[in-house]
């Protein structure tokens, strides 16, 4: 292993005045009619070129020059050949389970893409306008293609040490800003950076982290990106069923084949993987290891372009584990993955957060809105890190929200309460659930509001209203002839569940506020009195939305007890 690490950045050069030749020949001029100065040897070879530094002309910019080797494309075009063949042999045994002629092909696809380093020039800067709003502690050096050709790369020369070598405090921070970073490709972008060896994660002198060499790439389609993230919900779950289902669309599991048999050994695998306190707790190497054994006995198969993936993963998973030994890539996912359910306005993902809070039962589980909120405010604290935050990076401002000052809540419903001085910082969950972005995922916790509401009194109503500044309160249902105590609920089995589920939730999002009393209780009233003055324009849209639904609860309720 050690040994071929070097093949990162220790190979042995090639001589400079061939390189020297080649820029001449690719550029179509000296080389000192571009650069004012040149190293005189390579400052790292790799497998496939050498860099040099230097200086352009024109602007006085240092830069880095990458030169291909000679008779790479050659040589290596030859191994491809061998190793296909091989895997045409290899495909008469149905035991063999890795589709390796699938895997050349992809791989070969990358790497001749890997040979034009005017595609990875292209790729860097792709991958830097991709980051560049959502993750600005992510960096890529720019491209110079008036200075590149196939075979000749000229970019901006960054300063930094190897991630996997640094021994800076906020190394740890680095990886997750780069987990973060890899997972927003391979769930969000679909443009994936699919070679992070030590030698392509470098720290920068001011924090940040930088990636390199954008030369093998792989893309995902919109049904890989969903689909992976419709199968941890279920996994969530344990609904083995669907999961399986996902495989096929996944292409682990070919189209028309009975699934019966591999249910319950799939079942089986992921229930152990589960014992150790569920989906984020997962040992990904030792799930792995197991998968791979079906592959063996059941038409179970790795597709190519997830070979790729695990590569890459699982090398950025080794960086992470050398600073900390006790690093787990599906916990540190989890986070983003709860980030995309809550943001993503996709069909297919709202429909996978759904299922994720309701589960087959279709049943609010609190403890699982709390699970989602509590990994998506420590996504924002990973999003934070490595400078995120003081770059305004709009994924370490998802949990905060902004506000117009104003004297009235709804018309009808003037406020008698004063604005405070000073904006209330309330936790990032809670935030998030009032802000625009949060629509989707608040509509789920207003229905249990609303059941709770009409859970209680119509006395506890009115004083519930009236302590809002409410003066003279109506009845919403005063001109509605019905029999005595018809708007006094009974409390129900059902009712308490609900109230207890409301409880936990608003427990969760005041958690270290001011609004819990000294046995940590939450005071409802208190909590919404602050909160509702210094947030008018989006109150102005639940408010009337929970009244018109606990309005046809309340009336539906109403007219049916009356003819009890």
């Amino acid at each position: 292993m050690t040994e071929l690490q070097k093949l990162c950045d220790k190979v042995p050069s090639f001589p400079d005045d061939i390189a020297m030749a080649l820029l001449e020949e690719e550029l179509g001029r000296p080389w000192q009619d571009i650069y004012s100065e040149l190293s005189p040897s390579p400052i790292a070879a790799a497998s496939l070129g050498q860099v040099y530094k230097g200086r352009l002309k024109d602007t006085g910019e240092l830069v880095a020059v990458k030169v291909q080797r000679p008779f790479v494309l050659e040589t290596v075009t030859i191994d491809l050949f061998i190793i296909r063949n091989l895997g045409l042999v290899l495909k008469r045994f149905p035991q063999v389970a890795l589709d390796v002629v699938g895997l050349v092909d992809e791989w070969a696809a990358r790497f001749f893409e890997e040979l034009d380093y005017v595609n990875e020039g292209e790729n860097g800067t792709r991958f830097a306008e991709m980051m560049r709003e959502d993750l600005p502690q992510v960096v890529v050096p720019k491209t110079y293609p008036e200075y590149t050709s196939r075979k000749v790369l000229t970019t901006g020369w960054v300063d930094g040490e190897k991630l996997s070598q640094s021994t800076e405090d906020d190394v740890g921070s680095l990886v997750n800003v780069g987990v973060i970073c890899y997972l927003k490709q391979l769930l969000d972008t679909g443009f994936f950076h699919a070679d992070p060896h030590p030698g392509n994660m470098i720290r920068t002198p001011d924090g940040k982290l930088c990636i390199l060499d954008f030369g093998l790439v792989t893309k995902l389609t919109d049904d890989q990106k969903y689909g992976m993230i419709e199968a941890i919900a279920h996994l969530i779950h344990r609904d083995y069923d669907a999961i399986v289902k996902d495989f096929v669309k996944l292409g682990f599991i070919p189209e028309g084949v009975n699934l019966d048999p591999i249910l319950p050994v799939l079942a089986k695998v992921f229930d152990q993987a589960l014992e150790g306190g569920g989906a984020k707790n997962i040992n990904f190497q030792e799930l792995a290891a197991d998968l791979a054994q079906i592959t063996f006995d059941y038409p179970f198969k790795i597709p190519p372009y997830f070979a790729l993936i695990i590569r890459a993963i699982g090398v950025l998973e080794g960086i992470a584990l050398v600073g900390d030994p006790e690093f787990a890539i599906v916990d540190e996912a989890y986070p983003y993955i709860a980030q995309r359910l809550l943001t993503d306005e996709s069909p297919r993902l709202r429909s996978a957060l759904r299922y994720t809070i309701y589960g087959k039962t279709g049943v609010f589980d609190a403890e699982r809105f709390i699970d989602v909120m509590q990994a998506f405010e420590n996504f924002i604290s990973a999003a934070k890190s490595g400078g995120g935050e003081d770059m305004k990076g709009n994924m370490a401002e998802l949990g905060a929200i902004g506000f117009q000052p104003s004297t009235s809540l709804v018309p009808a419903f003037p406020m008698a309460i004063s604005q405070p001085e000073n904006p209330i910082k309330a936790r990032a969950a809670l935030s998030f659930l009032l802000s625009d972005r949060g629509d989707f995922f608040r509509e789920f916790i207003l229905d249990e509001i609303v059941k709770a509401i009409d859970a209680v009194s119509r006395e506890q109503l009115l004083q519930i209203a009236s302590s809002f500044g409410v003066r003279n309160p109506v009845p919403v249902f005063g001109m509605v002839p019905v029999r005595s105590g018809a708007l006094l609920p009974t409390i129900t089995e059902e009712d308490r569940i609900i109230l207890n589920n409301v409880e936990k939730v608003a427990k969760f999002l005041t958690a270290g506020t001011a609004n819990q009393t000294v046995n940590g209780d939450v005071n409802v009233v208190s909590l919404v009195q602050e909160l509702l003055p210094v947030l008018p324009s989006i109150t102005s849209k639940i408010l009337p939305d929970v009244l018109s639904r606990l309005s046809s609860r309340v009336f539906a309720r109403v007219i049916r007890e009356s003819f009890l």
